[in-house]
């Protein structure tokens, strides 16, 4: 079907709708007016009626003939058990048995609310009525009207209507004749031109007077004309694709279907060894490897390789391949170098944690089992328990460790800063280890430098940062040392320092011994009872704060862990 044939018709269907819901809703809308209008009135008509009935109730018969010949409306008293007293149906006299009235919605609703309407095909005179109530008389005043008239109305209104909707109809379907030729001949032109363009020809590019179309054949004229512009773009884009190839991580290697290689990024030229301009050979003499040239063998034969690893000069490569649909291939490889050392930080990092654990649990097992097998002491099973009890205690110390750790590393914890004065937290921390302080009859001093003495920091965090690095200083100070406690201003922040007297930290242990489970003096250390993890979560703690941690040390002159806390911003 042509195009002017889809658009009148299109256009009389529309029409056709339109005037099928104007004739629809005015129906509607005159049928709920009129009806409106009427119920209005028959509530007038009612309420005047009950004013007007005789006080004495053997006068309501004939009142209400005579009234019903006056307003040409049917007029029903009813009773409020719903006994109908009157009616000017029925001829004066006694009335006939009727039904009751009590479940009339009109009734019901004029002796509960005052005003009760209802529509509905009368059982007793077989007519559609519109019943008005309102209360009046002995219960209730009912007046209907026949609603035949109002069919009436709507149907000339309908007629009217229509007629007009007909003629409009008619002059719509010729004004859309008329429009749909006026666009169809420019709109064919177009397609021409369209077609002569894909041909190569020049293409003639008609005028339509319509502003619409006019757009459509300025468009198409700058289509073109920008031909050109858009094979240089396109070569753009190509060039732009291939930065973003250069600047991948992963290595990029593809091949034609003769294999050579026509696409090889700098990644993929650093893992193979090659130079940013040194030629590259064909895919099936790249690698040296006997597993990588059958990963090239098999794309080259149309076959996909998936998350294929290899070893090659000390990288562990995972390798991606895919055939292309022109022939040829895309290798991506992906260097996995880092990911093996971070598992290999990992299985350490368990077997130091078992190997922590393993020592406690051999000895309170070998005790527990002495204790329930032999016949000890008092004496020998205290010191069994005790024993028992302290391995418990180091397992425990093991554990929160690891927990507090693992809670600040995983982000978690974060520092709630106040200011704090470090001589007091120094004072606290001391007063805590001060069994163990006497014991090994080491001194507590402090240096706090004038305006140095606050820092604002987290409070928990700086005693957690003080207990650590003063009981480790408390391990390795021989008796009669001391350990010193001191501040100092910084450019941005003020430095905490923790330094003892003992027998220092050999400088090729320095630089590792903020790693977990790290001990300079293994041995020592865990006789001491230390978990291995105290200078770690004092530089998590510190680094939380935006700070850092550094030490020094001299073999047989002590050893100093400073904190720098940063300055809070303006």
């Amino acid at each position: 079907m042509s195009f002017a044939k889809r658009l009148v018709l299109g256009t009389v269907l529309i029409l056709i709708v339109a005037v099928a819901v104007l004739l629809w809703g005015s129906e509607r809308s005159l049928r709920r007016d009129l009806e409106g209008d009427i119920a209005r009135s028959l509530e007038n008509e009612a309420r005047l009626i009950g004013a007007a009935l005789p006080a004495d109730s053997l006068g309501w018969d004939a009142a209400v003939h005579r009234l019903a010949l006056q307003n040409r409306h049917r007029i029903t008293l009813v009773d409020r058990s719903g006994g109908v007293r009157a009616d000017s149906d029925f001829p004066p006299g006694p009335l006939p048995p009727l039904k009751s009235h009590a479940g009339r919605p009109e009734v019901r609703a004029a002796l509960d609310s005052g005003v009760g309407v209802a529509t509905r095909r009368s059982e007793t005179v077989g007519r559609l009525l519109m019943y008005v109530a309102v209360p009046g008389g002995p219960g209730a005043v009912r007046v209907a009207a026949d609603l035949s008239q109002v069919d009436g109305v709507v149907g000339r209104a309908q007629r009217a209507v229509a007629g007009a909707a007909l003629v409009a109809l008619l002059v719509g379907a010729v004004l859309a004749l008329v429009a749909a030729r006026s666009i169809a001949r420019p709109l064919t032109g177009i397609a021409a031109a369209a077609r002569a363009i894909a041909s190569g020809d020049a293409p003639r590019f008609p005028r339509s007077g319509v502003p619409e179309i006019e757009v459509l054949v300025r468009a198409l004229r700058e289509m073109h004309q920008q031909l050109g512009d858009r094979f240089d773009e396109l070569r753009r884009e190509q060039a732009e694709s291939a930065a973003l190839v250069e600047s991948m991580v992963e290595g990029v290697i593809a091949a034609d279907g003769r294999g050579r290689i026509v696409t090889a990024n700098a990644a993929a030229r650093r893992l193979l060894g090659y130079g940013a301009s040194a030629p590259l050979p064909g895919l099936a003499e790249l690698f040296r490897l006997k597993a990588a040239r059958e990963i090239t063998d098999a794309v080259l034969r149309g076959q996909s390789v998936e998350d294929r690893q290899l070893e090659l000069d000390g990288r562990v490569l995972l390798v991606n391949a895919r055939p292309l649909p022109a022939g040829g291939a895309v290798l991506v490889l992906h260097d996995l170098s880092d990911v093996r050392r971070l598992e290999a930080v990992r299985r350490d990092f368990v077997a130091n944690v078992s190997h922590e654990l393993k020592t406690p649990l051999t000895s309170i097992s070998g005790y527990a089992e002495t204790l329930l097998g032999d016949a000890t002491g008092a004496e020998t099973s205290r010191r069994f328990l005790e024993t028992i009890l302290g391995n418990a205690r180091r397992m425990q110390r093991l554990v929160d460790d690891l927990l507090d750790l693992s809670r600040i590393e995983s982000g978690r914890w974060q520092p709630t800063s106040s200011e704090v004065d470090v001589a007091s937290a120094a004072e606290e921390v001391w007063a805590a280890l001060a069994r163990s302080a006497d014991a090994h009859e080491v001194s507590l001093v402090l240096d706090v430098e004038p305006g140095a003495g606050t820092i604002e920091a987290d409070p928990d965090a700086v005693r957690q940062v003080l207990t650590n690095l003063m009981d480790n200083s408390l391990r390795y100070t021989p008796a009669g040392g001391r350990i010193t406690c001191l501040t100092r201003r910084v450019e941005g922040g003020v430095a905490v320092s923790v330094r003892d007297s003992g027998t220092g930290i050999t400088r090729e242990h320095l630089p590792r011994i903020f790693e977990r489970f790290y001990r300079s003096d293994p041995s020592r250390s865990r006789a001491e009872g230390g978990t291995g993890l105290g200078l770690a979560i004092v530089k998590h703690l510190v680094e939380a704060h935006g700070g850092r941690v550094s030490a020094e040390s001299e073999w047989g002159s002590g050893t100093t862990i400073t904190c720098v806390f940063p300055d809070p911003p303006i």
